[in-house]
C-alpha cells in the first residue's frame, strides 16, 4: 500500500473530528437558551464568529502548512478546539460563549478546513486526486453524522457541559495521531506521490513568511474574474450550509414542534447521503467540467430549500426524509470541483487560493446565521431565510457556469485542461 493512503487515512480522522466540533453549537442554541435565557441573536454571534474565523484562518493556515508542515498546524489546531470546547463550562457571560466557541475553536477548525483537504491531495496525490478531494470532504458529514446525535442525547440528557466536554477529550485524542502518523510531504519519507511520473521533481517548501504569501496570493487573485466568480458562489454554498441548514435547522424543526434530537438525527442524516454525494462528486470531478457540476448543484440546491418551509411538521414525515436524503447528496458535492478550479486556474497557489475561496464560504455561512437568528427573532419564523437562501443558489449556478467566460490572470481561457501533473 502506498504512503499516501496513510496521510489521506490520518487527515480523514482530523477532518471527521473538526466538522462534528464544527457541529455541536447547533444543539447547544436550546439548551443555552434555556439556561442563561439568551436571544437566539445572541448566540448566532458567538456562531458567525466562528464561522468567519474559521474560513479567514484557512488561507493563513495552507499558507502556514507550506511553512511548517501540516503535522505541527493540525497537531495546534487540535489544541486549540479542545481548550475552546472545554472552558465553555466556566462561562456565565455571552461574551465568554463568543470567546471560546466563537475565537478558539473557529482559529482551531480553520486550520483543518478544506485547504488541509487540498493541501494533502496536492502534495501526496497525482492519480486518484478527485476522489481522495471528494473522500475527505465526505469525512466532515461523517464527523457530523458521528456527533450530531451523540451530542444531542448528552445535551438532552446529561446536559450541555457534558457535551462540550465529549468534544474536548475527542480532540485530544487525535493528537498523537496526528503527530504520529502524518508527514508533510512523499519525500519525507523516501517515496513519491501517488501517481507520479518517474523523477518527478516536486516544489520544495515554501521559506516565505506564511501571512506574506497567503496575502500576495490574494492580491494576484482578486485581478483576475474567475476568482470573483468561484468566490461569490462559495460564499452562498457557506450561507444555505453551514450558516443556515446547519445552524438553525434543529430550532426550526423544534418551533415546529419536532423534538430537538429527532431533529438532530434529521440532520445528521443529511451527512450519511452526503458521504454518498460527495465522494461520486469527486469521482465526476475528474472526468466532468467542473464548471458544469456546480451550475447542477447551485441550482437543484436551490429549488429544494424554496421547498422546505412547507415540510416541516412535528414529526419526521416522508416528504421531509425526501428533502434530507436530496439535501445531503447535495451538501458540500460543490468542493470537489471547486478544489480542481482553482488547481486548474491557478497551479501551485492554488491551495491558498481555495482557501481564500474557503473564507468567502464561511463569511457567506455567518452572514447567513445572523441573518436568519435575526429573522427568528422578528418575523417568529425562517420562512424568509430558507426563500431568500433558495433565490442565491440560483444566483451561484449562474456565477458558476460564468467561469467559462473568464479568463485566468496568464489570458488563457480557464476551459484549458491543466496537465501539470496528470500521469503519462
Amino acid at each position: 500500500m502506498h504512503r499516501a493512503w496513510l496521510a489521506a487515512g490520518v487527515a480523514f480522522v482530523a477532518i471527521l473530528g473538526a466538522a462534528g466540533f464544527r457541529a455541536t453549537p447547533g444543539v447547544l442554541i436550546t439548551p443555552l437558551q434555556n439556561e442563561f435565557g439568551w436571544s437566539s441573536a445572541t448566540i448566532s454571534m458567538a456562531v458567525s464568529v466562528n464561522l468567519v474565523l474559521y474560513g479567514l484562518t484557512a488561507p493563513f493556515a495552507a499558507a502556514l502548512m507550506d511553512r511548517f508542515g501540516m503535522r505541527r498546524v493540525v497537531s495546534l489546531a487540535l489544541l486549540l478546539v479542545a481548550a475552546g470546547s472545554g472552558l465553555t463550562v466556566f462561562m456565565t457571560a455571552s461574551w465568554q460563549l463568543l470567546l471560546c466557541w466563537g475565537v478558539l475553536v473557529g482559529l482551531g477548525t480553520g486550520s483543518m478546513a478544506l485547504v488541509f483537504v487540498a493541501t494533502v491531495t496536492d502534495r501526496w496525490f497525482v492519480r486518484h486526486r478527485g476522489v481522495v478531494t471528494g473522500v475527505l470532504t465526505a469525512a466532515g458529514a461523517t464527523g457530523q453524522l458521528i456527533f450530531l446525535p451523540v451530542l444531542a442525547q448528552l445535551a438532552d440528557g446529561p446536559g450541555w457541559r457534558v457535551a462540550s466536554l465529549t468534544v474536548t477529550g475527542a480532540a485530544l485524542v487525535v493528537v498523537p495521531l496526528v503527530w504520529w502518523f502524518l508527514r508533510d510531504r512523499p519525500e519525507d519519507v523516501g517515496t513519491t506521490a501517488l501517481g507520479a511520473e518517474p523523477g518527478a521533481v516536486r516544489p520544495e517548501a515554501s521559506k516565505e513568511n506564511a501571512a506574506v504569501r497567503a496575502v500576495s496570493v490574494l492580491a494576484k487573485a482578486v485581478r483576475t474574474r474567475p476568482f470573483w466568480f468561484l468566490a461569490g458562489g462559495f460564499a452562498i454554498c457557506g450561507a444555505s450550509t453551514n450558516g443556515l441548514v446547519g445552524t438553525h435547522f434543529i430550532p426550526a424543526a423544534h418551533d415546529h414542534g419536532m423534538p430537538q434530537a429527532t431533529a438532530a438525527g434529521l440532520l445528521a442524516l443529511v451527512g450519511i447521503f452526503d458521504v454518498v454525494g460527495t465522494v461520486f462528486s469527486g469521482w465526476l470531478s475528474d472526468r466532468v467540467d467542473p464548471r458544469i457540476l456546480l451550475g447542477a448543484y447551485y441550482a437543484l440546491r436551490g429549488l429544494s430549500l424554496m421547498v422546505l418551509p412547507s415540510l416541516f411538521s412535528a414529526s419526521a414525515h416522508p416528504s421531509m426524509l425526501v428533502f434530507i436524503i436530496f439535501y445531503g447528496l447535495d451538501w458540500v458535492a460543490t468542493v470537489p470541483p471547486t478544489v480542481a478550479l482553482c488547481r486548474r486556474i491557478y497551479g501551485a497557489d492554488g491551495a491558498v487560493v481555495f482557501g481564500w475561496v474557503f473564507a468567502s464560504h464561511q463569511v457567506g455561512a455567518a452572514i447567513a446565521a445572523v441573518g436568519a437568528g435575526l429573522t427568528r427573532d422578528h418575523l417568529g419564523g425562517y420562512d424568509a431565510a430558507w426563500y431568500g437562501a433558495g433565490a442565491l443558489c440560483l444566483l451561484a449556478a449562474g456565477l458558476s457556469v460564468a467561469i467559462g467566460h473568464a479568463r485566468t490572470r496568464d489570458g488563457a481561457p480557464t476551459g484549458r485542461q491543466d496537465r501539470t501533473h496528470s500521469p503519462a
